[in-house]
């Protein structure tokens, strides 16, 4: 009788069949992991590296503050000979408490996909991206401190008539009243970007949360005589579940991106063909755009940027749209 040893057999029926089991086999592994383990073992389980796969995610952290050390960042990075944890990573924030906000992107012009799907973010009011295909964008800008390039910011803006929204913390508030009234002035929005510019998703209790952002809107009450607009965003993009409950619960509609790029490092500043190449190559209708203030490249090429996405057909609209009136999202994608 000749003797059949699996280890022999497993190889021939893994080409027989055609099927990619570098897939099934941990995926299956993972529901095993959730049916027997439970989900903190799946969560684990899904640490394995897959040789031969690859994925590209984008993360554009947010600005650092001044004296706080850089926050590395990946921008289009292609994660070569292993994926780790793509299910987890690409859908479904209550497999864990804590994300960062990321992106894929396919080709030129086509729209990315999120960390989480757009529906799945409306449940928080929270959004990153307009599902119509009309050519508009929704501009915004993170201030975490001045440096000299907001004047020709608000410059370029006002040449262009393009409404944006600027997430500010403390630090700028406090640093930089009258830019701030200048935004009002010149009909932008401005947003909460938090006080102390912390990772929210470490912050679990509410009363810590609402520390952060109240702190922000009672300063700029201070400053400008008016009322915060009740828009927020998550500094570096990271959150939790839990901070998209409360950001709702507060009255805050969250506000991540879909079009972004590594343009915070102000030692290491993208030249203006890299910004160009990264801005009008990954724009897509329904854009949110996130730029920060503090990048020397932006105040040089917003006016040149702002004419080339309107000579490819694109116009400016306020985050408004998502949250109120006749142009809300909801109304935009016809429902």
């Amino acid at each position: 009788m000749k003797t059949i040893f699996v280890k022999d057999l497993v190889p021939q029926l893994l080409e027989k069949t055609g099927v990619n089991w570098k897939k099934v086999i941990p995926a299956t592994a993972f529901l095993l992991a959730m049916f027997f383990l439970g989900r903190e073992a799946a969560i684990s389980s899904l640490e394995w590296e897959i040789p031969g796969t690859t994925d590209i995610q984008e993360r554009i952290s947010g600005e650092s503050m001044p004296g706080e050390p850089m926050t590395e960042v990946m921008s289009s990075h292609q994660v070569q000979g292993g994926l780790k944890g793509r299910i987890l990573y690409e859908n479904y924030d209550f497999l864990k408490k804590a994300e960062n906000w990321g992106l894929g992107f396919g080709k030129s012009g086509e729209k990315p996909t999120g960390t989480a799907t757009i529906a799945e973010m409306q449940t928080y009011n929270a959004y990153y991206m307009s599902e119509t295909e009309d050519k508009v964008l929704y501009l915004t800008f993170d201030c975490g401190y001045e440096n000299g390039n907001t004047e020709a910011i608000l410059d370029a803006l006002k040449k262009h008539n393009a409404p944006a929204t600027f997430f500010v913390v403390g630090h700028y508030l406090e640093s930089a009243p009258d830019l701030v009234k200048r935004m009002v002035k010149d009909g932008h929005t401005v947003g909460n970007h938090t006080y102390h510019h912390p990772d929210m998703s470490k912050i679990s209790d509410r009363e810590s949360f609402q520390k952060e952002v109240d702190t922000v809107r009672e300063k700029y009450r201070e400053i400008t005589g008016e009322d915060m607009a009740m828009y927020y965003r998550p500094p570096q993009g990271k959150y939790s579940a839990e901070n998209l409950r409360m950001a709702k619960e507060l009255g805050y509609a969250t506000f991540f991106w879909s079009l972004a790029y590594v343009d915070w490092n102000v030692e290491a500043q993208p030249t203006h063909k890299e910004a160009f190449d990264k801005l009008t190559g990954r724009v897509h209708p329904g854009a949110v755009v996130l730029l920060h203030n503090t990048s020397k490249t932006n105040g040089e090429i917003l006016d040149e940027l702002l004419t080339k996405w309107e000579e490819m057909g694109y116009s400016y609209r306020p985050l408004s749209d998502f949250t109120e009136g006749t142009n809300s999202l909801q109304q935009q994608n016809g429902r």
